[in-house]
C-alpha cells in the first residue's frame, strides 16, 4: 500500500486534475508532492517573494490537514527556474517560515518547471510527531 493520502480542500482542484496526492503519510513521516507559488486559478504572481511565501503556505495547508505545521519539515528539496537571480530572495522567505532546527535543504537549478512562470517547487518530508 502506498499510504494514507492527504488533500486539503484547498488543493482538491489540483491534485485530482492531476491525478496526485498532495500529500502520503507513510509510517512516520509525510511525503509533499512539489508545490509551486500558483493561485488557486493556476496564474503564478510576478513577484517571486509572493510565489516563494505561496508555495509554503501550500505546504503548511497540506501539513495542516495532517496535524502539523512547517516545523514538522525534516527534509526538503527546492528546484528553482533562474536559482542565481533569487536565491537571496528564497532564502529570505524561507527563514521567515522555518525555524531552528532547520531541515536538511538542497537546492536544484533546473531549466524549467510544469507550470509555466513559475520560478520554484519545492518537495519536503515531515516527521509525524
Amino acid at each position: 500500500m502506498g499510504g494514507t493520502p492527504i488533500i486539503p480542500k484547498a488543493l482538491q482542484g489540483n491534485g485530482a486534475q492531476l491525478n496526485l496526492s498532495p500529500g502520503i503519510i507513510s509510517g512516520d513521516h509525510v511525503f509533499l508532492t512539489g508545490m509551486t507559488g500558483s493561485l488557486a486559478d493556476g496564474s503564478v504572481p510576478e513577484d517571486p517573494a509572493t510565489q516563494f511565501r505561496r508555495a509554503f503556505a501550500k505546504i503548511g495547508a497540506v501539513l495542516d490537514e495532517a496535524g502539523l505545521d512547517l516545523g514538522a519539515v525534516v527534509e526538503m528539496t527546492s528546484y528553482h527556474v533562474g536559482l542565481h537571480d533569487h536565491f537571496d530572495v528564497f532564502d529570505a522567505v524561507r527563514l521567515e517560515v522555518l525555524s531552528h532546527p532547520y531541515p536538511a535543504w538542497t537546492a536544484v537549478e533546473v531549466a524549467g518547471l510544469r507550470r509555466p512562470g513559475a520560478l520554484v517547487e519545492i518537495r519536503a518530508i515531515a516527521r509525524l510527531a
